[in-house]
């Protein structure tokens, strides 16, 4: 009878041991994907290498902000992914340079391409799902699933 319960755990050991083997993680693995304030973002830094989604409310408190990030959390992995950098503005008292450039009213959610150009605006929350879907249709997001995927012609 002892037998048949060692079983389980051998099993759960064998698979974890490669694991435990190969020691710490590295310090690009511990990096998770999480949102970064406007006013820490430099926009010429990130042109052609980040895909902003960013997030504007006139508080941090307004129930269509706090929606919006709900919706978000599920889809961090898919973000990733896609090269999204995830940005948020809640201070209209201080404007961030994306604030001033794209001037939203109360809250909006802006989608761009990796040029930095408007794509999507919404003023009501909007799911993971459809954001993750809107950028795969994007033309600069295409070329790079090409690339990596050529036999997708």
């Amino acid at each position: 009878m002892q037998r048949l319960t060692r079983r389980p755990f051998l099993a759960v050991l064998a698979l974890a041991l490669p694991a435990l083997l190969s020691g710490p993680a590295r310090a690009e693995e511990i990096i998770t994907f999480a949102p970064v304030a406007a006013a820490e973002v430099v926009e010429g830094d990130l042109l052609y290498v980040l895909r902003p989604v960013i997030v504007f409310a006139d508080s941090p408190n307004d129930p269509a902000f706090i929606r919006q990030m709900e919706l978000l959390v599920r889809s961090y992995d898919e973000f990733a992914a896609r090269d999204v950098i995830l940005i948020t503005d809640t201070d209209p008292a201080n404007p961030s340079a994306l604030r001033r450039k794209l001037r939203p009213r109360g809250f909006s959610l802006v989608l761009m391409d990796k040029d930095w150009k408007p794509s999507i605006r919404k003023p009501l929350p909007w799911d993971g799902r459809e954001i993750v879907n809107s950028i795969d249709k994007m033309p600069i997001a295409r070329a790079e699933a090409l690339e990596r995927n050529p036999a997708g012609r």
